[in-house]
């Protein structure tokens, strides 16, 4: 099973991963980088579809939070320091959840060179974890706590197989798109 899931992951998704890091990390200053993340905007100024359903107050919301904390979020030291610091600020944001703040940290965090170090639960990725009997009512897992099999993937990508692949951990499928549907036949983010 893992060889066939790498293989896909690899073919369907690992680039789009790479190119959104990669464009994150030649912005031309961290403002950029935050404005672009707070947007939830990819190179061709459209939304990132995790980010879709969210209300454009909220991200104008957002991103004027994100913007005025730029002295703040230089200071990070690490993806954790980053993501505290970056949930903290926009707590009082309505409409903006776990994932958004998530995608948001990895953003500007790949613009700082500030990757997760381990792997973030939330919506799809939790259902994935879970599928595979790992301890989904956490925040993170440790990589000690992954599989074997994916030992060897960096922690953001071991959150996008967790997530697109949670069908296949359960048994099921794996749909066109990836990600588990939802009782209202709508798609989680992973």
């Amino acid at each position: 099973m893992w060889q066939e899931i790498l293989r896909d992951f690899d073919r369907r998704h690992c680039h789009n991963e790479h190119d959104e890091i990669g464009w994150f990390r030649r912005q031309p200053s961290l403002r950029h980088s935050i404005d672009r993340a707070a947007r939830a905007v990819d190179a061709r100024e459209r939304r990132y579809s995790h980010q879709y359903r969210i209300k454009r107050q909220s991200i104008v919301h957002a991103r004027a939070v994100l913007l005025a904390a730029e002295a703040q979020i230089t200071g990070a030291l690490s993806f954790d320091d980053l993501l505290r610091l970056i949930t903290g600020q926009l707590r009082e944001v309505r409409g903006v959840g776990p994932l958004y703040r998530y995608d948001t940290t990895f953003r500007i965090g790949a613009y700082l060179g500030l990757l997760p170090t381990s792997v973030y639960l939330h919506a799809g990725t939790r259902a994935g974890a879970r599928a595979l009997g790992l301890a989904y009512g956490k925040e993170s897992l440790e990589m000690s706590e992954i599989p074997a099999e994916l030992r060897h993937r960096a922690p953001h990508e071991i959150e996008h197989i967790l997530c697109i692949y949670a069908d296949a951990f359960r048994g099921n499928e794996i749909s066109a798109e990836g990600c588990l549907p939802t009782r209202r036949n709508r798609r989680v983010g992973c």
